[in-house]
């Protein structure tokens, strides 16, 4: 892959992200010229997507479980250099035309001639082109041929029973390979692993046979004895000498103090003894075999040195010296048979052991591996061979679905042009009158969601079951995408649709919840007032109810009381007026509305309703716009085990495509006669109408003054200021005297 291309792509915009489209034959055949982060998708799972299976395990080219880009690019370049044009594979077709493999080369002749073969085999001979069911059957056919070409023979009928056997006792010796119909066969390399092993055992039963053997016919049975009981031995004389070094150490190498309460600490058993010494440990001590032996070897220590008494002075002891003499002079014997080959196969060697010696030799002298020889190169050579057919069966599906896995890969063209269902769609889940097509099977549905739950989707968990013969079960992950979640509660049932139209009952297990729509945040604020009210509306009730219920007991129980005093008109007076000011301050408020209503343009009345629901809608509206911008994809299939290069947004258009409502068809008919309903619409209409009347009522009222009328509001006392005292009147002047007079 080269991350400056030199190619000139082509790529479509779509919900803003840059669609390859690979439409071209120079596109195909350029793919690993095109940047690796250019790629929609850098690797996938092999397993779990809605794509044919053995395109699938075609394309995982190193059967890890994965697709990766170089796969993808290498099946690609594979499938171009064997068709004449490439760009005919473009849209998955159905079938692949005769005419389209490139038959210039002799390894295209070669499977041309193959696919005339696997027709005219199919009755087919008139046929100008292959399917996939053409060529699943010429390889299913081809497999179960004893002469299919693969050069490996499994011990099935037809074969001859001599050559028969000669395989069976093969493969049980040193294996086998799998042969094209499944089942563990012979090859030709197995053949000749299976005589060198019959050789190598023959030339080691000739060594036993001229082994060294101290004890004569007897040795064979002391060598065995001896792998038993030389450990203890060993360790006893070990103690032995120890005992002579430190006198003091010997009732700690006998273990005496394991020996005091034998009964209560089962040391009787034979499995507790075993770990004892196998005699009474003494200073410079010799093995006495006729006493003091510990009764959980005693059999095996008798019987061995009565096997092995040519080496001992005295019969009825052992010494340390004698001792190593028996085993040094054994030891040839053992080597000789710890030569052994070993046989490949597990359980080989007890094949062997089955085997005479004139079985072998019967063998080896044979013509047997001549014969299966002759039959594996005839096998490799006949026409229309499996493996011929097997490359037949690539092509075929290279050819018919390669396209749409790019489409699928390099980028997410079929998911964004809305033409089909993407490789991961796994379905249709119909829910709430609602159908959600991004639909995606889930293992582990925690740790799906762990990741899943940054797409800010709306996603549904739901647990899936069918009995289709046996019971099935499927977990699968659905993104709700438009409408609302009002009724979307865990526990709801469904029907999941599989995209091979199986049906499921599906039950939401787990919701991550995340805005779903605009229109369902503009209204989000008033169903939530609603809620509050309802369920507030609902606890004073039930608070109440519950008062009664608790006082009528009261009342049942209590003791009699003096009756109650006489409601005191005066006491209460208070009380009246502070309703009748509450009313009038309603009153006054209401009227104050009204006025200012009346006294509007008729233009301002829309404007006041628009501010008021933007007031309380906007917020709720701007927020989920934010996060429905950032609706991606890409955590959901990360979480399936993708591994993308792009975030693969879901936009409005796109969610509204994804998951639909129901709506009636467009030529469809409706009558409004319900009958069932007429009762509770009257009801509710009535209702409709009162509640709107008092409301009208109430601010005419209110605008008249009249509420303000019935109930006054309280005047504060008027607090008279004295009048302030009258001056005293100015003193009359007295009259001036007239003048004297003349």
């Amino acid at each position: 892959m080269s991350d400056n291309a030199s190619y000139q792509w082509s790529f479509l915009r779509l919900a803003g992200l840059d669609q390859l489209t690979l439409q071209t034959s120079e596109e195909l055949s350029h793919l690993g010229d095109l940047d690796p982060k250019l790629w929609s998708a850098m690797s996938c799972p092999a397993s779990g997507l809605e794509f044919d299976p053995k395109t699938l395990k075609l394309l995982d080219a190193n059967n890890d479980g994965r697709i990766r880009i170089p796969e993808v690019v290498e099946a690609a370049d594979w499938l171009c250099a064997r068709i004449k044009d490439p760009s005919e594979a473009v849209g998955s077709p159905k079938a692949l035309p005769l005419s389209s493999i490139k038959d210039d080369t002799d390894y295209g002749a070669k499977l041309l001639a193959t696919a005339h073969n696997v027709l005219a085999g199919l009755g087919k001979s008139d046929a100008g082109s292959l399917t996939k069911e053409d060529v699943s059957t010429a390889v299913a056919a081809a497999a179960q041929k004893i002469f299919n070409g693969d050069g490996i023979f499994p011990p099935q009928d037809g074969i001859e029973n001599d050559l028969k056997e000669y395989i069976a006792f093969a493969i049980q010796t040193v294996g086998g390979v799998q042969d094209a119909s499944g089942a563990i066969g012979l090859d030709t390399s197995h053949s000749e692993l299976f005589l060198s092993v019959l050789e190598e055992h023959k030339n080691w039963r000739e060594a036993v046979k001229h082994a060294p053997c101290p004890l004569g016919e007897n040795t064979a049975a002391a060598w065995s004895a001896l792998g038993n009981i030389r450990q203890k031995i060993d360790d006893y004389f070990s103690r032995c000498r120890l005992a002579e070094y430190a006198p003091i150490s010997a009732p700690g190498l006998n273990e005496e103090e394991q020996l005091k309460t034998p009964k209560e600490s089962g040391l009787l058993d034979t499995a507790a003894l075993a770990e004892l010494p196998v005699s009474h440990v003494e200073a410079g001590s010799l093995l006495d075999i006729g006493k003091g032996l510990n009764p959980a070897w005693k059999d095996q220590i008798v019987s061995f040195f009565t096997l092995t008494a040519a080496f001992l002075g005295d019969p009825a002891k052992v010494t340390e010296a004698e001792w190593k003499k028996i085993q040094e002079s054994l030891a040839p014997y053992g080597a000789v048979l710890a030569s052994r080959p070993n046989a490949p196969a597990e359980g080989g060697n007890a094949v062997l052991d089955s085997f005479s010696d004139d079985d072998i030799n019967r063998i080896l002298d044979s013509d047997l591996h001549a014969r299966f020889t002759e039959m594996a190169d005839r096998d490799l050579s006949v026409p229309a061979a499996v493996d011929d057919v097997a490359e037949l069966e690539k092509l075929t599906l290279y050819y018919m679905n390669l396209h749409r896995m790019l489409m699928n890969y390099a980028s997410f063209y079929e998911f964004y042009s809305l033409t089909g269902n993407a490789t991961f769609q796994a379905g249709t889940l119909y829910i709430d009158g609602r159908s959600c097509t991004l639909c995606i099977p889930v293992q582990d549905i925690e740790a799906h969601a762990a990741m899943a739950q940054h797409s800010q989707l709306f996603l549904l968990y739901c647990a899936c079951k069918r009995s289709d013969g046996a019971a099935q079960t499927m977990n699968i992950m659905a993104a709700m995408t438009a409408g609302s979640d009002s009724s979307l509660i865990e526990g709801r049932n469904g029907v999941f649709v599989d995209i091979n139209g199986n049906l499921w009952d599906a039950t939401v297990v787990k919701i991550i919840r995340n805005p779903i729509s605009l229109k369902q945040a503009m209204w989000s604020p008033y169903l939530a007032i609603s809620r509050t009210i309802g369920d507030n509306i609902a606890k004073f009730a039930a608070a109440k109810r519950e008062a009664a219920q608790l006082n009528a007991v009261a009342k049942v129980t209590a003791a009699p009381t003096a009756q109650k005093p006489a409601f005191d008109m005066g006491k209460n007076v208070g009380i009246f007026a502070a309703v009748g000011l509450a009313l009038g301050a309603i009153g006054t408020a209401l009227g104050s509305l009204a006025n200012a209503v009346v006294s509007m343009s008729w233009w301002q009345f829309p404007l006041v309703l628009l501010g008021i629901f933007l007031c309380i809608s906007g917020p709720a509206v701007f927020l989920a716009w934010l996060k429905l911008r950032k609706r991606t994809l890409a955590p959901v299939l990360e979480a399936s085990g993708w591994a993308l290069n792009s975030k693969l947004p879901i936009n409005l258009p796109l969610g509204k495509y994804l998951s639909k409502s129901a709506v009636l068809p467009p030529n469809s008919k409706r009558t409004f006669n319900d009958t069932l309903d007429q009762k509770s619409h009257t009801v509710r209409n009535i209702a409709v109408m009162i509640a709107a009347a008092l409301l009208v009522v109430l601010v005419w009222l209110g605008a008249t003054g009249k509420l303000s009328e019935w109930f006054p509001q309280p005047q504060a006392p008027e607090v008279t200021e004295p009048a302030p005292e009258a001056a005293p009147a100015p003193a009359a002047e007295a009259p001036a005297d007239p003048a004297p007079a003349q």
